[in-house]
Order: structure tokens, then sequence, then C-alpha cells
């Protein structure tokens, strides 16, 4: 597969031809959905909590006697049918994280690509280099370009002023190839490559 690949201020900068097996693949969006909740079950806190009957600072003598008062047969006030009582069944703290193979995921990833591939929304540029880390004027750019909801994969370090300058902007995300992820590149209309990321990827996922 060949591509156009063009600057930051729109100009053509060459073509780049890209791999069959990483961007050409015909999408599966099973092997999608199955990284996508990998990494939101990951990402979870799991830090939700409720106290259960044991951690309640009650009594736990017996209330009445068993038999006579024509009550129910209780036999402790920190039980959850109580008003203060302990709550049965509740979440406690805990991982929500679950396992994926390694192979899985890097194929989940080679499928997000061609995703984006095939729906004709990856942009080839040469460079995210900046002179000055000025916000406005990158806003500008990038409006003329089309990227109004946008994921800008660098080398292995990104530029430090277009990181400046593209912290305020919403909708767009800057990342080093190496934090290239399935959930990143759906949730934004964009996928921007630079030369760098697309060899870093190439070595990576061949």
């Amino acid at each position: 597969m060949k591509l156009d690949v063009i600057s930051l201020d729109g100009k053509k900068a060459g073509s780049i031809d890209l791999e069959d097996g990483i961007f050409g693949l015909d999408p599966r969006a099973d092997l999608i959905q199955r990284m996508v909740r990998y990494q939101l079950a990951k990402r979870q806190a799991g830090t939700h909590k409720v106290k259960n009957r044991d951690e309640i600072s009650r009594t736990g003598t017996k209330m009445f006697k068993q038999k006579g008062t024509g009550r129910a047969r209780h036999g402790s006030a920190r039980v959850s049918q109580f008003r203060g009582g302990g709550r049965a069944f509740g979440p406690v703290v805990r991982s929500h994280a679950h396992d994926l193979p390694k192979k899985v995921r890097a194929l989940a990833l080679k499928h997000a690509l061609s995703t984006k591939a095939k729906a004709s929304e990856l942009i080839i540029v040469e460079n995210v280099e900046l002179k000055d880390a000025k916000t406005k004027a990158l806003s500008g750019t990038l409006s003329k370009l089309g990227l109004s909801s946008a994921l800008v994969i660098d080398g292995a370090e990104v530029n430090g002023n277009f990181k400046l300058a593209a912290r305020n902007i919403p909708h767009l995300d800057v990342l080093p190839v190496q934090g290239i992820n399935v959930y990143d590149i759906l949730r934004r209309e964009k996928l921007v490559l630079t030369r760098a990321a697309v060899d870093a990827l190439k070595e990576r996922l061949k």
C-alpha cells in the first residue's frame, strides 16, 4: 500500500510504502472489541468499597429470645436486613484486569491501524517539528489540514514544541510510538503518523 506523505503546512513531501501485513488487513471487529475491553478493564481503579457485616461496629449479641415474641428469629444487629447493617455481597477493592495473549494484542493493533487505512482516515506526515510552541499557530495549521479530532503519533520522542503547543487543543492527542494503542486510535477521527512512527511500527509489528 502506497500513501502520500505531507508536511505540516499541507505540501506534498513524497510517498511511503506501508506494510500490507500491518495496514492492509481486513479489519476484524471481534479482535478490536476484545482489546478495547482489555484496556478499559485494566484502567479501572477498582477502589469502590462498602462495609460488610464483619466491619460494622455493632453488637453481635442475640437481640431477643428465639421463641415467643412473634417476630423473626434475628441473631445479630449487624446483618443487612437492618438500617446501618453491613451490605450483603457489596463491592470490594479489587483489580478488574483480565488477561489477553500478547499475540492477540499485537494483532488487534494491526487491525485498528488497518481500520483507519481502509476508511481513508490515516495521514502520514514527514515530521511534527515546530520552531515555536504556539498553540494558536498549530491550531490554525491543523484546521487547514482538516484535523478537528486526531491522534498524532511521533517517533521515540515527541517534539517538545509540538507537545507544548498541542496540549491545550481539544480532541487532539499526542503520543510517542511506544504509547500507541487501540482505544486511542479508535476514539479519534483521524490517525496521524510521522515517518519515524511508521518505521518504528514496522520494526515492532513485523
